[in-house]
């Protein structure tokens, strides 16, 4: 029995549609029964078991970026204390902290804290200005 190439080719095309049709009807079904698995109760504990490698991983690079934090932040905190201690006027502690407002939160709460508040309200070269007196009148001069 010989089959002849255009009745050959009729089979072809039939086949792939066919089989086109049933792998996308396949893989619906798939989809919607995973979607079904997932979203359902006893899916829990499996997806949490699988995925536990990486909870973890994240877990543990958390970590290790909270610890830098953290050395970095007291580190320059005591960084900045010193040289706050070792600083005289408003204008050397702006200096040190322009760059860094939380630094220049952190020395105005030290400075505060030291009884060193009357530096800040220093400028210097200009006299202190002398509040005018009460002259008993009420608004007038």
């Amino acid at each position: 029995m010989e089959i002849e190439p255009t009745v050959l080719l009729a089979y072809a095309i039939i086949w792939t549609i066919f089989y086109a049709i049933l792998s996308r009807h396949i893989a619906e079904l798939s989809r919607q029964k995973w979607t079904t698995w997932v979203q359902s109760e006893e899916s829990d504990d499996i997806l949490v078991e699988a995925l536990q490698a990486v909870i973890e991983e994240i877990e543990d690079r958390m970590h290790d970026k909270l610890e830098d934090f953290k050395s970095s932040f007291f580190g320059s905190l005591g960084a900045a204390s010193k040289k706050l201690d070792q600083a005289t006027g408003q204008s050397t502690i702006k200096a040190l902290t322009k760059d860094n407002p939380v630094m220049g939160f952190v020395a105005d709460y030290m400075m505060k804290r030291g009884g060193l508040d009357a530096l800040q309200g220093q400028k210097t070269g200009d006299p202190p200005k002398q509040q005018p007196g009460n002259t008993g009148k009420l608004g007038l001069r």
